[in-house]
């Protein structure tokens, strides 16, 4: 179950619910895997995603809602791109922009 009031948020794979949530923790390891030194560059950054930056930005926001699995566990569910990026769009919003 997510907290919507801690900014958690839920993406259902393979049968089961996993929680997102953007910690302070997750937002250091998404500016390390993408390169960043600074919150002003991540915006632009999310422009030109790999596959790999969205599995790195996955896990961490992962780890961040309590899910103890590793880029390499994240890598090997049965994702899909749309559900992903908008999962991961939900949890970087800014409480007041979140939906549903």
């Amino acid at each position: 179950m997510v907290n919507p009031f801690r900014g958690e948020v839920a993406l259902s794979i393979g049968g089961r619910s996993y929680r997102l949530c953007l910690t302070l923790g997750a937002l250091a390891e998404i500016e390390t895997a993408l390169g960043i030194e600074a919150l002003c560059e991540l915006e632009p950054r999310f422009e030109r995603l790999s596959a790999g930056d969205l599995l790195a930005i996955l896990g961490a926001l992962m780890r961040g809602g309590g899910e103890p699995l590793t880029d390499e566990e994240v890598a090997l569910l049965p994702l899909f791109l749309g559900e992903v990026s908008e999962a991961i769009a939900r949890a970087m919003s800014l409480p007041g922009e979140r939906h549903g």
